[in-house]
C-alpha cells in the first residue's frame, strides 16, 4: 500500500468527527502546492513534503494534531498554532472537537512553509567557485 493509499485507509478508520477533520486538514495542505509529496513515516504518521518536511499528523483521542517541522521559524499571522509554542524548532495547531479548519489560513502557513525550505535548501547548495588562474609559463 503507498503512502496516500494508508492515508486513505486512517480517515476511513476515524469515524468520528477526527477523520472528517484530518481529511480537510489534508486536503488543504496537498491544495497549496501540487508538488507536494506524502510520505507515511514514524511508525503510522502521515508526513506531507516540498524540499524538506512541511508537516506532519497525527489523530489522537481528543484531538488532531497538526505539528510543523519548522514551526518555530515561520509568521504565524492568523494565530493558528496553539501547541509548542515554547520549543525552539516545532510548532503545532491542535484541533479540537467542534473546530473548524480555517482553509485560507492552513494554506498561507504551508506555503510559508514550503518557502522555509527552499531558502534552506538554497543556502546548503554551496556557491560556484571561481576556477583558479592558471599560470603561464614562458619558454
Amino acid at each position: 500500500m503507498n503512502p496516500s493509499e494508508r492515508i486513505d485507509q486512517l480517515i476511513s478508520e476515524l469515524t468520528d468527527w477526527r477523520g472528517k477533520t484530518f481529511a480537510s486538514i489534508r486536503k488543504n495542505i496537498l491544495a497549496t502546492d501540487q508538488e507536494i509529496v506524502e510520505e507515511w513515516k514514524w511508525k503510522g504518521s502521515p508526513v506531507w513534503y516540498r524540499d524538506g518536511i512541511i508537516a506532519v499528523a497525527n489523530a489522537h483521542k481528543g484531538k488532531v494534531k497538526v505539528t510543523f517541522y519548522n514551526g518555530a521559524q515561520l509568521a504565524d499571522p492568523d494565530k493558528l498554532f496553539n501547541a509548542g509554542l515554547d520549543g525552539g524548532k516545532w510548532r503545532a495547531i491542535d484541533y479540537l472537537e467542534g473546530d473548524k479548519v480555517n482553509d485560507r489560513a492552513l494554506q498561507k502557513l504551508v506555503r510559508a512553509a514550503i518557502e522555509f525550505n527552499q531558502k534552506k535548501s538554497s543556502k546548503k547548495t554551496p556557491a560556484a567557485r571561481p576556477a583558479k588562474a592558471s599560470k603561464s609559463t614562458k619558454a
